[in-house]
């Protein structure tokens, strides 16, 4: 039997965890890519859509930082918050 209810919820709950993982990675690439002046990178992050693949793969493969750096980040970014 269709339940539209469960559906909902169960999109709902996916677009959330979707939503949580994308987020921190383009903000973070967009924030690196405006740091190196890399414009037309900027521009691609901000516009393309790709659930954190293009922003990962800009961060580790084209600036080259490590994974030791972008936590460190991540952790310095979330201690400002509190």
């Amino acid at each position: 039997m269709y339940n539209p209810i469960f559906t909902n919820a169960f999109v709902n709950m996916f677009l959330l965890i979707l939503a949580l993982w994308t987020i921190p990675w383009k903000v973070y690439a967009l924030w690196t890519a405006a740091k190196h002046n890399h414009k037309k990178w900027f521009v691609a992050l901000i516009i393309l859509n790709t659930v954190g693949i293009l922003e990962i793969f800009y961060i580790f493969k084209i600036v080259k930082k490590k994974w030791v750096d972008v936590k460190k980040d991540f952790k310095n970014a979330l201690s400002s918050i509190k």
